[in-house]
């Protein structure tokens, strides 16, 4: 029996080794750490379950018989994160650059297959070069099983893509219709075809990080929702944003121990809207006053700044936040703004998650560049998000509300559940001065005329009572009780029930 013992060990630990020392040298060197290190890491101590450790490719084609790892350049396999299961699979650049094989591609469809039988998170750490050419329309065929997968589990279990080295190719697919997108500063990088080919085809000089790299995809084209600095921090985060998420779309929020009360006043948000409304105030200061333990995950921190989205608690209990950011563009609503934001919403009522919005918008971005842009379709991605939700929903205006932002932003007119208006709101089509002008066009140039009427208007409009008046806000509250009345509300709402019509599916305007 001894000898059998000795013989597994001997083949689990070459197994362990992937490529070779070398090669784990060489991906050290390059400031990366290997699959096996990052489960580790992204695992609780000791909890990993490792599945198809001896599995190796099959092609004969190329000489590709003699040159056959343990593995076949993925880990797969289950552990726990902070006590809760989740499944993962790690490609291993040290074997065959962590290529994807009709072996390979199984491993992790069984995984995936797991994970949503199961119903419990799937985390894919990438760093691959793609499809493995010797194997040909196998692996095509294996990208196609790992994306129908994708597409099955989108909305009943968090799918995470982690992006901790190159992926290229029909890797990139797999990710893209995943929940979360998260890179490494520097040496991680994604796209549809490299610089090689992107010079042979249109003769651009692109380097990879410039063509797909972390600073390219999280400010200009959106796809990763984060970077960090490196693979130790991206993996310690993303234990913190499996907190805030369940385990799948029937498992209910995780509900953490606070000492945080809920009935925590803070007077300083009674001041924080300044005097003069056009000037700026940080809407991130009014939600880390407002949540539990100043705790926020944000997401797509670094794409369209003018609105804020990301994760939080209340009481315990994660909620989603919505918040226009009064910082950039005075909060505008635009094109990439509502597209950011319509994502968000659609995530946390896929899986039941309570959405908090905090209201300063003076409205959509005016100009050319939106319009040919798609900004109607693109607002209406959020217009459509928000109706369509289901879960609780409770909305602040804390200043400015005006024109269709005001219905977008989580209004009453689309279902939300519980509308709180600061005395500071201003709910009304446009600003005063916009349309005093156009209300009243003759006076123009008469300027002592103009501004009665401005003032007129403001006095009119200016203010939540109007739409209090109507019932279109439910309560106008002093900003130093809002976490204290949000944390009510959200209690209130707890066992809200809400159908929509039975459909095949939506036909939202992508």
């Amino acid at each position: 029996m001894k000898d059998i013992i000795d013989e597994l060990e001997k083949r689990r630990d070459n197994a362990r080794l992937g490529g070779g020392r070398a090669r784990i040298d060489a991906q050290h060197a390059k400031g990366k750490l290997t699959a096996r290190e990052r489960i580790e890491l992204l695992m609780d101590e000791g909890s990993f379950e490792e599945f198809d450790m001896y599995v190796e490719h099959r092609c004969t084609d190329f000489g590709m018989e003699k040159t056959k790892v343990p593995g076949d350049g993925v880990v797969t396999g289950w552990g726990t994160i902070n006590g809760r299961v989740v499944y993962v699979f790690a490609k291993d650049f040290t074997v065959m650059g962590g290529s994807l094989s009709e072996t390979h591609a199984k491993k992790i469809t069984k995984i995936q297959d797991m994970a949503l039988k199961n119903r419990a998170p799937i985390v894919g750490v990438f760093d691959a070069g793609g499809a493995r050419i010797q194997e040909g329309v196998d692996a095509l065929g294996g990208y196609g099983e790992v994306f129908q997968r994708n597409v099955l589990a989108s909305g009943v279990i968090p799918q995470i893509s982690v992006i901790m080295g190159p992926c290229a190719g029909g890797d990139v697919y797999s990710p893209a219709m995943t929940d979360f997108i998260f890179m490494v500063k520097d040496t991680s990088y994604m796209f549809v075809t490299g610089p090689d080919v992107v010079k042979t085809v249109t003769n651009e000089n692109v380097t990879a990080e410039e063509l797909g790299g972390a600073k390219v995809h999280t400010t200009k084209s959106s796809i990763a929702d984060k970077a960090y600095e490196n693979d130790l921090e991206a993996l310690l985060q993303m234990r913190r944003l499996m907190d805030f998420l369940p385990s799948s779309n029937k498992a209910g929020v995780p509900v953490i121990p606070t000492h945080d009360s809920p009935d925590r006043l803070d007077h300083s948000l009674d001041t924080i809207i300044p005097d003069n409304p056009n000037k700026p105030y940080d809407i991130k200061e009014l939600i880390l006053k407002v949540v539990d333990e100043a705790d926020f995950f944000e997401i797509q921190e670094a794409f369209a700044k003018n609105i804020v989205t990301g994760f939080a608690r209340m009481e315990g209990s994660t909620v989603g936040i919505v918040a226009n950011q009064p910082m950039v563009l005075a909060g505008v609503l635009d094109s990439d703004a509502s597209r950011k934001a319509a994502r968000f919403v659609r995530f946390c009522d896929c899986f039941d998650i309570p959405i908090l919005t905090f209201v300063d918008v003076p409205g959509f971005l005016p100009g050319t560049a939106q319009e040919y842009g798609g900004l109607i379709k693109h607002g209406a991605k959020l217009l459509f998000a928000f109706a369509e939700a289901t879960v609780p929903k409770v909305t602040v205006i804390t200043r400015k509300a005006y024109g269709g932002a005001y219905d977008v932003m989580s209004s009453k007119h689309i279902r939300g559940d519980v509308n709180y208006a600061w005395p500071t709101a201003e709910i009304a089509v446009m600003g005063a001065k916009g349309a005093a002008e156009i209300l009243y066009r003759s006076e123009l140039s008469d300027p002592v005329k103009i501004q009665t009427r401005i003032d007129e208007y403001k006095k009119r409009f200016a203010n939540p009572f109007v739409a209090a008046e109507r019932g279109y806000i439910d309560e106008v509250i002093t900003p130093s009780a809002t976490r204290k009345r949000l944390c009510r509300a959200l209690n209130m709402l707890r066992n809200k029930t809400l159908e929509n019509p039975w459909k095949k599916h939506d036909n939202i305007p992508l």
